[in-house]
């Protein structure tokens, strides 16, 4: 529920292109979840975080793509020329847009990797059975979904707001500085 990349992919896509964009992007991240929780369970991510080289290498793709979609939005933010809610084929496109951003964002993360590997451990036996390794991948996933679905709503619920175009401009000039700034501060810090 903190802020993170996550939140904010939710919270971009729901006041760019609306509910449905930003339920795409909470569908993304809550498959991200899932491969994570999965691969955690079956160890593979314990190698991710045991080669300090594929942590770095997952780290710099993930810092590079968050300032990627940061500089996108402040370059949306100085253009300013927002146009009305796209048609429905622009919409699906855009839905899936959202998805990608969301499943990348997610699984770019090598925190969620280290999150995983603390937690999931504890709460399986010493030989986890498939069912209990799909159930608790499951959990993790549907409070992941049930959070960001309810940010997207909320959000596009306060839309007609956050669309007005100086409010969209600082809100995107906001969240790209924000973005690259993650990106960075995920590129820098050390394993």
């Amino acid at each position: 529920m903190s802020p993170g990349p996550d939140f904010l992919i939710v919270l971009r896509n729901s006041v760019v292109s609306g509910r449905y964009a930003g339920v795409a992007s909470a569908l993304g991240i809550a498959a991200g979840v899932f491969v994570w929780a999965l691969v955690t369970a079956i160890g593979v991510a314990g190698l991710l975080a045991a080669s300090a080289e594929a942590y770095l290498v997952v780290k710099l793709i993930g810092a590079i793509y968050l300032a990627f979609i940061g500089i996108r939005a402040l370059l949306a933010a100085r253009r300013g020329d927002y146009r009305p809610d796209p048609d429905a084929a622009a919409n699906r496109r855009s839905g899936f847009v959202a998805f990608r951003q969301g499943l990348f964002t997610n699984l770019l993360n090598p925190k969620c990797a280290v999150f995983f590997i603390a937690l999931v451990p504890q709460f399986l036996p010493a030989h986890p059975s498939v069912f209990g390794t799909l159930e608790l991948a499951a959990v993790c996933t549907v409070a992941n979904l049930l959070w960001f679905v309810t940010l997207a709503f909320g959000v596009g619920a306060l839309r007609h707001v956050f669309t007005r175009r100086r409010v969209r401009r600082v809100l995107d000039a906001a969240m790209g500085t924000f973005m690259v700034g993650l990106g960075l501060r995920i590129a820098m810090e050390s394993s």
